[in-house]
Parts: structure tokens; sequence; C-alpha cells
């Protein structure tokens, strides 16, 4: 199963090196967005931990999966508890319909108990294309030095069904740990899954 998922992986970091996206290795398009209260988050705040990025979009059936499950909420708590920086970006643009307001983004993650670093918008998508990010939820891994080391999808279960996250194979936790064993990244980037990103 890892040997497809490495060869998928090949095809997927030849496709986003075409479109300039972030790719292991390479490092992190730097940013700076305003969180759910207005306040400026700049990625460069977090130089010297960690950072995971997590692209968000509440009416996804995806985003719902891995939130109306408890993983995502799981997933950001056990990992801010360790000094790492979780950011929750949504980069659907004003005016879509599931485009929402800061104060209505700050509603839905605090009825899902959710416990990012931050949560921040792209209404512009200036970042979420500077990432290549495409669907929703899809993640990125940022090392201390300001590298990515992992890109793509959360898991290898590619449903809507919370069920699966059971069985699931975090690609996310996986990363984070071979990292900070001081190990290579041995599946450092895999096809997202998920609901397309609203640029439009």
């Amino acid at each position: 199963m890892f040997g497809r998922t490495l060869f998928v992986a090949a095809a997927l970091t030849f496709a986003l090196a075409a479109r300039g996206a972030a790719l292991p290795g390479q490092p992190a398009p730097a940013f700076a967005l305003p969180d759910v209260g207005g306040k400026r988050v700049d990625l460069a705040d977090f130089r010297g931990r960690y950072v995971v990025l997590e692209w968000n979009n509440p009416s996804c059936p995806f985003v719902q999966k891995h939130y109306g499950s408890g993983n995502m909420q799981t997933l950001q708590k056990r990992f801010t508890a360790d000094g790492i920086a979780w950011l929750t970006i949504n980069s659907t643009v004003a005016g879509h319909p599931e485009h929402l307001r800061p104060e209505q983004q700050a509603a839905w993650l605090k009825q899902q108990n959710a416990a990012p670093t931050a949560a921040l918008l792209d209404p512009d998508g200036k970042v979420g294309r500077a990432y290549g990010a495409r669907t929703t939820p899809q993640m990125f891994v940022i090392d201390p030095a300001g590298a990515v080391r992992y890109a793509g999808a959360i898991d290898d279960k590619r449903s809507a069904d919370s069920a699966d996250v059971k069985t699931a194979h975090n690609f996310v936790a996986q990363a984070l740990a071979e990292l900070r064993g001081g190990k290579a990244v041995s599946v450092a980037s895999t096809p997202p899954y998920g609901c397309s990103v609203k640029y439009e």
C-alpha cells in the first residue's frame, strides 16, 4: 500500500512543482494573515517551532468528518500541548456562499471545541495559492528552520465517513513523529483529498 502511496506522491510532487506549490524540502512561503479576532499573525513568529497548516472550510463534508469525529481537535490539542504551532486557514473567497465572516468562523470553531494556535482568514486566496492548497482539509508540516517537510492529505482514508478515522493512517502525526525523532519523513507528500478550496 505504501509503495503505491510513494509512487502517487512522486507524481503529485512533479505536478505541483509545475504549479509553483510549496514542496517538501523547500522554504515555506512567508505570509501574514488576520486571525478571527483581527490580530495579524505572521508565520515568521513561529520560527524555531514545528508548524502545522490546516486548510479548513466548515461547509465541507470532509472537514466535518474530521471535526465531527473529534479527530482534528484531538490532533490540535495533542500537538499544541507539545509546543507545536497549529494554524487553521480558511481561504474561501469573500462573496462565496460558503464564506464565513470572522465571527462566524470563530463561533464554529468554538462550537467544535477546536484548539488551533490561531484560526486565520485568507479571503483573497493568496496564501492558499502560494502553498498550492487545493482541498479542505489539506495539511502541511513546516520544520523549525522554516522548510516544508510534509504536504498533502491528513490520512489515507479518502472518504467523508467519520467511521474511517478509527482505522486511518495519519500522515501528519507520522511526519511529526519522524521529524522529532531525528528521522527523515518517509512519506513527504500525498495527494490531498476533500472539497475544492473555494477560490472563486
